[in-house]
């Protein structure tokens, strides 16, 4: 009888870790890293990115080394770095012209780039603090958070103003609407979300962000109505329905995080976060999201880039000790 539990027992001990073992197969990490792109020479921290998707070409902003940098992804090799910038920021790609527009936020710039030889085309100044910047594809017209508290509309070939929009503090991260008219932006100096309508150009609404503050970056899942919105201060992901402005779902994650990226394919929301690591957030149901992976990448690897059309996430991580500046390129499962 002892004999015959024993084999009962391991028996069953066997089924279970192979169960174990099938469900852990079933379950892969939901980001591969699968290339890494080094930097040589760049220091400092980083702030955004740009693709050029037809020609595989990704334009990273290198903040605190004053360049843009050109980082050829089907040679797995960086193109160039273009020096003489000034704080670069915000960086835009213009597909239809293979032009580059680049915010500069040391000395309050936005230039536009040839996007063969690198060269400035053009020059605009008195553009203090520029930031983030975004392609409206409805009008075609460049829109620029800069200042104190303003949005800039250009037009992208000559850089010429085509109108302001007057904020409450200085806009960070901002998302819009591809069916529709809004755009929403982060106000964080004033503990708000801004609700912009593109058409009239003005403040429809704002919305209070007095529990979880220092909110930088944003996505948007338009047909879903949903806002992601991420904080810092406590480091939090907070999750927004966008016709009423009312909190969804609020989840907890890394600390310093500075880009946040929707997957619609796979429901899921990626943040880099300056504390070292990579949260991964699912979909589980209409108003349900959850943590599902805490992906370790490195200190200062706070900005990101995902393209559903390569189906690649892309981080920039700065040089730091014995790490060096690279790109590191991840496959999402």
């Amino acid at each position: 009888m002892l004999a015959r539990h024993s084999m009962t027992t391991a028996w069953l001990g066997m089924v279970a870790f192979s169960g174990w073992m099938l469900s852990s197969a079933a379950s892969p990490d939901p980001l591969k890293l699968v290339q890494t792109i080094p930097l040589p020479g760049v220091k400092g921290r980083f702030d955004h990115f740009s693709l050029d998707a037809k020609g595989k070409r990704l334009f990273v902003a290198a903040l605190e080394n004053n360049s843009l940098e050109v980082v050829d992804l089907s040679a797995g090799t960086r193109l160039q770095s273009v020096p003489g910038m000034s704080k670069p920021t915000g960086v835009l790609y213009l597909a239809d012209s293979n032009q580059i527009t680049l915010a500069n936020g040391g000395d309050g710039t936005l230039r536009l780039l040839d996007g063969t030889n690198f060269r400035v085309l053009r020059n605009l100044k008195q553009v203090p603090d520029a930031d983030n910047l975004r392609l409206d594809s409805k009008t075609q017209l460049t829109w620029l958070g800069y200042g104190d508290g303003a949005f800039g509309i250009f037009e992208p070939a000559t850089l010429r103003l085509m109108g302001t929009i007057k904020l409450g503090s200085h806009p960070e991260s901002f998302q819009m609407e591809k069916q529709g008219t809004r755009l929403f932006v982060n106000l964080p100096q004033t503990r708000q979300i801004g609700v912009i309508d593109r058409e009239k150009r003005s403040v429809l609404q704002t919305w209070p962000m007095e529990q979880f503050q220092a909110n930088f970056p944003m996505s948007l899942d338009e047909s879903n109505k949903r806002l992601f919105v991420g904080c810092r201060k406590p480091p939090w992901l907070v999750i927004l329905n966008t016709e009423t402005g009312k909190m969804i779902a609020d989840i907890a994650i890394s600390g310093d995080t500075d880009d946040l990226f929707h997957d619609a394919r796979r429901k899921r929301i990626y943040l880099s976060c300056g504390e070292g690591f990579i949260d991964v957030v699912e979909q589980t149901s209409a108003e349900n999201y959850q943590r599902v992976a805490k992906v370790s990448s490195a200190p200062g690897a706070r900005t990101s880039f995902f393209s559903a059309e390569l189906d690649r996430y892309y981080v920039a991580v700065p040089e730091g000790g014995s790490q060096k500046a690279e790109v590191r390129v991840y496959q999402p499962e």
